[in-house]
């Protein structure tokens, strides 16, 4: 609104604002960015019409828009990642409830070796204790304690605050006004809790061959913060798509995929044809027209198959 009531010098003095704003939002083949670039020497000049003042308000404001959508796509995904952590939260609150109230069904306990002869005959490990010399045949699972699973959960804690402090090293800092770095990183904490119970499930159900038997309670906890940082595997994955997001804001895409499309190029340089001074410059923004062939004139092929232009000169 303000261009369209502002004079004409105050008009061609924002015209390169104008165009920086339509270079960082709007694609490289856009008409309104095209047009513009081909007719920006023209208005700084001074020499600006009603259809350029128009032309610049268009463009503005599609750029404007462009960036009200890069930042919504930014908005869109840091509510999905807070939503996520909160799901994966509620999830692992969840099984540390379960646990507290039915230990036994949810059991982190190993047997490591069986010794026949001796008095008790085996040994029963669990996250928060070690019972040696139980009676044999005594389930491991009656051992669990309410503590094993929440203890579980706090070692992946753990792992995952070290991938997190590590992952420090590449995110960037961001202008845009959402905090989606600080989204990605704490969605790595409930999953490393996550992932850490779920690792000494497999291991317990004996889904890693040669990982079956625990032998102490400090390889239960050490297993756990393993799998508690081995959560980056999959949450890097969301790193990666958070930072693309980030970097898509204020950078326009250039088309690569269309022919068409990308036959449209901006301005070239000062003395190329089809800028502002050159003799076959265009005012208009419509584009240089073809140059008749150099063997006709008037339609007509010259006898001798010289150029035109040079035997009107003669």
């Amino acid at each position: 609104m303000l261009l369209q009531l502002v004079s004409d010098e105050e008009a061609a003095g924002r015209a390169s604002e104008v165009m920086a704003l339509v270079k960082d939002h709007l694609e490289a083949d856009d008409p309104r960015r095209v047009r513009l670039a081909r007719r920006l020497r023209s208005i700084i000049s001074g020499e600006i019409s009603p259809s350029d003042r128009d032309l610049m308000v268009r463009a503005l404001d599609a750029a404007y828009n462009a960036l009200d959508d890069e930042l919504a796509r930014v908005r869109s995904l840091r509510n999905i990642l807070w939503t996520a952590t909160f799901l994966v939260l509620l999830g692992v609150a969840g099984l540390a409830v379960y646990g507290w109230f039915f230990p036994q069904s949810l059991s982190m306990c190993f047997t490591p070796k069986v010794d026949p002869g001796s008095a008790g005959g085996i040994d029963v490990v669990c996250p928060t204790a070690e019972h040696p010399d139980e009676e044999v045949g005594t389930p491991a699972s009656s051992l669990a304690q309410p503590r094993d699973i929440l203890t579980v959960e706090i070692a992946g804690l753990a792992g995952a605050a070290l991938t997190v402090i590590a992952s420090l090293r590449h995110i960037r800092g961001t202008d845009a006004p959402y905090m989606l770095p600080l989204a990605s990183a704490v969605l790595k904490f409930p999953t490393g809790a996550l992932s850490a119970f779920l690792g000494l499930l497999l291991i317990r159900g004996a889904f890693v061959p040669g990982l079956s038997d625990l032998d102490s309670r400090a390889q239960v906890l050490g297993w756990a913060a393993a799998f508690g940082a081995a959560q980056h595997l999959v949450t890097r994955l969301v790193d990666d798509r958070a930072q693309m997001t980030l970097s898509e804001v204020g950078r326009s895409t250039e088309a690569t995929t269309d022919p068409e499309r990308t036959a449209v190029k901006e301005s070239p340089s000062a003395g190329e044809p089809g800028t502002p001074g050159s003799p076959d410059g265009f005012r208009d923004g419509v584009g240089p027209r073809e140059p008749a062939p150099a063997t006709e004139r008037d339609g007509e092929p010259t006898p001798d198959g010289a150029p035109a232009h040079r035997r009107s000169g003669a």
